[in-house]
């Protein structure tokens, strides 16, 4: 029996509407390719390493960075998270994604954009910020430097955290300019306080109790093996990777 991956019919009625569009000659089968990429980065192999009934490798390669640059896979995760977010709770935490040593030099990029990879007690890491729904599905992600800390991608995520009535993050979050800006926005913070504070904060303990599933989100993008470990150097393709785990896996 064939190990390959497939996307079906409805999973494709429901990508099409936010490829985009063919100028000229008319691309290659979009399920053949998109289902290619799915599997490479599923497995985290090479692109070379293709089997070839996903077509040309280099056709996977072209597509998978052309779509990336543009942030099609973003867009794609997006717009999928939108129409169906149970958002009335939403939950935040950030992950450490440790980089291949093909991906973690340090040196910058023209323009002095790094590449998002810093040293930790771990080895050299990629830090991954989420915001998830209430039953623990992505709905948007940040990437930073491994030695940043979870006040980084509070602050980055801020502006996009949807209309909610509840934040549950962990005692990481516990800042008093993050729950101001919190309850700016009016959503109550379910956040318990660091033991270095002089006066207890109250949260709900009982709703609390759901934050397992935001990291239960982290461990199954992380079954993606080109997740787990970043192979790829430049940040905004990587983060396309980790886009289009999170569609497949929540979002079809």
């Amino acid at each position: 029996m064939s190990n390959l991956f497939w996307l079906s019919d409805a999973q494709m009625a429901r990508l099409k509407p936010f490829f985009p569009k063919s100028h000229g000659k008319p691309r290659v089968d979009d399920r053949r390719v998109l289902s290619g990429i799915i599997f490479i980065n599923r497995n985290g192999l090479r692109w070379c390493d293709a089997p070839r009934e996903y077509g040309p490798h280099k056709t996977l390669y072209n597509r998978w960075k052309r779509w990336s640059d543009k942030g099609v896979f973003a867009q794609i995760m997006a717009g999928l998270a939108a129409e169906g977010t149970e958002t009335k709770t939403i939950m935040i935490d950030a992950t450490y994604l440790k980089a291949h040593r093909t991906a973690s030099s340090l040196r910058f990029e023209k323009g002095g954009r790094g590449r998002l990879i810093g040293r930790t007690k771990g080895g050299m890491n990629t830090k991954l910020h989420a915001i998830t729904d209430a039953i623990g599905r992505p709905i948007t992600f940040f990437m930073s430097a491994g030695q940043d800390s979870d006040y980084t991608g509070a602050a980055a995520l801020l502006g996009e955290l949807p209309n909610a009535d509840w934040l549950i993050a962990d005692r990481g979050y516990d800042a008093d300019w993050f729950r101001d800006a919190l309850k700016d926005k009016e959503i109550t913070p379910c956040i318990p306080g660091r033991k270095a504070r002089k006066a207890t904060v109250k949260y709900d303990k009982r709703r609390y109790k759901r934050r397992n599933r935001i990291e239960i989100m982290f461990g199954r993008l992380k079954d993606w093996r080109r997740i787990a470990t970043r192979y790829d150097r430049c940040p905004k393709v990587f983060l396309s990777a980790v886009a289009l785990a999170a569609t497949v896996l929540f979002w079809l």
